[in-house]
């Protein structure tokens, strides 16, 4: 067994997983998994750059996290970095913020770096299951960005296109520096059709009607499986592999289209830091369960965070 540390920076959350991996057996042992949300992207789609508070927002919790990795005594660590890293202009700052506070680099990957690592996390304990047909597209709908993944034992194609929960909202559904709660439907149409024009794109290079298996990543898409049972408090053993059809997906994503702020807050389920972004990511789930007719999504906890782990060990 290695004992590792992985940490996953995106445009909305930062999260950590500490776990001992055995490379022989494919065993990958939990010791600490946490996530916090930063909203690192705060902006980025409009100004270019990280903010100030979004920055320290982040090394803030690198701070707590560093204090976790050295607690457990992870042998090696590896900071992975995505979509709005990549976009903004004084990103050497963040990654100075990170190494001084980590001792690690982060290393800001790019969008198919971060699809085969989600593909690998998500798919390495799905392998072999005869009720799952391959192959699999895997798609990992993050804060700035969604990636697409599709194979079986190897990646037959993959590609991350700029239509995250949070670049969404920031994009079509916020007025005066405030979010339109519920959205007008002439911004729900925008925010539709940049989903689908990124869908051509996607569909291009991956072969996503080839898929027989939908598997969703991340938090819009654990968050609707967790609206769709109905659980009484954010359970991963409940969420992890639950699967919800086509229909219901649906249902929940009309319902947060149509909701306040107040009544999503109110979904016991549901993280504070969701609230004003899910809609937005529900309805790229959706987009892309009509896009390639899902009658199903197999829903992952398992994702980049995991295949980030098996890199390391």
């Amino acid at each position: 067994m290695t004992r590792v540390a992985a940490i996953d920076c995106g445009t909305n959350s930062i999260r950590l997983l500490v776990a001992d991996a055995n490379p022989h057996t494919g065993e990958l042992v939990d010791l600490d998994r946490r996530m916090t949300i930063v909203r690192l992207g705060q902006g980025v789609d409009r100004t270019g750059r990280l903010a100030p508070e979004a920055l320290e927002r982040t090394f803030a919790a690198c701070r707590e996290y560093a204090a976790v990795i050295k607690e457990h005594g992870a042998e090696r660590t590896r900071f992975v970095a995505t979509s709005a890293s990549r976009d903004a202009e004084n990103r050497d700052e963040f990654v100075r913020g990170v190494l001084d506070i980590l001792g690690v680099e982060p290393e800001v990957i790019s969008g198919e770096q971060e699809a085969e690592f989600s593909f690998t996390g998500a798919t390495r304990e799905l392998m072999g299951r005869q009720d799952l047909a391959t192959p699999y597209l895997v798609v990992d709908i993050g804060g700035g960005s969604t990636e697409f993944v599709v194979g079986d034992g190897h990646v037959r194609g993959a590609l991350s296109v700029d239509i995250g929960c949070v670049r969404m909202t920031e994009r079509h559904l916020v007025r005066d520096g405030a979010v339109v709660d519920p959205p007008e439907p002439g911004q729900i149409e925008a925010v539709r059709a940049d989903i689908e024009a990124a869908l051509d794109r996607v569909e291009r290079t991956v072969p996503l009607r080839e898929a027989h298996t939908l598997v969703g990543l991340a938090g819009s898409v654990t968050t609707v499986s967790a609206i769709a049972q109905d659980l009484p408090e954010y359970d991963s053993a409940a969420i992890h592999h639950s699967r919800v059809t086509y229909d219901r997906v649906r249902e929940i994503t009309e319902w947060l289209l149509a909701s306040t702020h107040a009544e999503r807050a109110a979904v016991p389920s549901m993280h504070p830091g969701r609230v004003d972004v899910i809609a937005s990511g529900a309805l790229v789930l959706l987009a892309i369960m009509e896009r390639i007719g899902a009658s199903e999504v197999v829903v992952s906890e398992h994702d980049i965070l995991d295949g980030i782990a098996w890199s390391v060990a």
